[in-house]
């Protein structure tokens, strides 16, 4: 029997099956593969990383590990970790880019985009409204669906700590933004880009340009949904998402208390207004329901989901339960009660899109 010979060229075809991280593409067709050493039955590999002390580091080695021990002859494989220089990052993002490594138009612009594009609004604060994007976007990934998260609330922005990852930058390679990933989904949030605690003091024409930049300068990759979590009200930031996703559709959030239901209208309104499509109402705080006995409580009173949907000519999708996801994230898991909730509610949204079909 004739054996196998290792050469460089049979090294790179089973590197292609490693993907970096956090781009999801092949370390060969990244250029990521530096230098390739074959002795007998021994390889040894050195691969770039875009940052020193990057955190996915170990997940790279052992991937390549795997997939050089996997090739017909090689009994050792031995795996260096590099990092780039500063030309090779920018030929690393401008492959990102594409077009020559020049920066375009954001492909989810683009009006033929595949993705769908869901903004959650509420009209007022306090409803639960990120709360409700958060879990939502863990659903659609639960499902196996490519999520990409905009916490367009800039003044407010609150993703991040509702994820627990509030320490956590992005890693930005020659001004390419690569978004954070947390909960096998794909988020960018204002506050990664402003220091602790201090306010964002800007006005409309800024703001807007902030949020093309959440598109344009950041590497998103393939979507399937986008969900932009929208500041409470009707400013500029609304209107700005209405302007640049003329195809968006939009979700409002409520509780059942009527007050909160008559301002949840407005924002509706303003929806329609703009011609964005409402796909459905959730009523979120919905009730208390016991763990020991199952019984509901109605905390904030009742119906004010039913009012909102009624009147913007719409259906109420879920009334999500009180209740409290934990400790340091205010994500809900996927035993409990909430959990199930948001499944059943991505669940139909995804039928009520009709998006391709997945297997979760």
């Amino acid at each position: 029997m004739v054996k196998s010979k290792v050469t460089e060229e049979v090294v790179l075809e089973a590197l292609r099956i490693v993907e970096d991280p956090e781009v999801r593409r092949s370390i060969v067709e990244m250029d990521m593969v530096k230098q390739i050493v074959i002795d007998g039955s021994k390889v040894e590999v050195e691969v770039l990383l875009t940052i020193r002390g990057c955190p996915l580091r170990s997940v790279i080695e052992t991937q390549v590990r795997d997939a050089l021990l996997g090739i017909p002859g090689v009994t050792e494989a031995a795996v260096t970790v590099g990092t780039m220089t500063d030309e090779e990052r920018e030929r690393f993002a401008g492959k990102l880019r594409g077009k020559d490594g020049q920066t375009a138009e954001s492909p989810l612009l683009n009006p033929d985009a595949p993705t769908q594009f869901i903004a959650v609004a509420s009209g007022k604060g306090g409803v639960g409204k990120s709360t409700v994007t958060a879990n939502l976007a863990v659903a659609f990934a639960r499902l196996g669906y490519r999520v990409g998260v905009v916490d367009a609330d800039i003044y407010g922005f609150s993703l991040p700590n509702i994820f627990g990852i509030a320490d956590v930058k992005p890693v930005v390679v020659s001004n390419l933004i690569l978004p954070v990933q947390t909960h096998e989904l794909k988020l960018v949030s204002m506050h990664f880009f402003v220091p602790e605690n201090r306010p964002v003091i800007w006005r409309g024409p800024m703001l807007g340009k902030m949020l093309r930049n959440f598109f344009q300068e950041v590497h998103w990759g393939d979507l399937d949904i986008m969900l932009l979590d929208l500041p409470p009200g009707t400013g500029d930031v609304a209107l700005d998402v209405h302007n640049m996703l003329p195809k968006s559709r939009e979700l409002i959030v409520t509780t059942p208390h009527l007050n909160a239901a008559d301002v949840a209208v407005r924002a509706g309104f303003m929806a329609q207004q703009v011609q964005h499509e409402i796909i459905g109402v959730i009523e979120n705080m919905a009730y208390y329901q016991c763990a020991k006995c199952g019984e509901k409580a109605y905390l904030f009173g009742q119906g004010g989901g039913d009012q909102v949907a009624g009147t913007l000519g719409t259906e109420l999708l879920a009334q999500i339960p009180l209740g409290s996801a934990g400790e340091t994230t205010g994500i809900f898991t996927n035993d409990s009660i909430q959990g199930e909730a948001f499944y059943e509610l991505a669940q139909s949204l995804a039928e009520k899109l009709n998006m391709r079909s997945v297997t979760g």
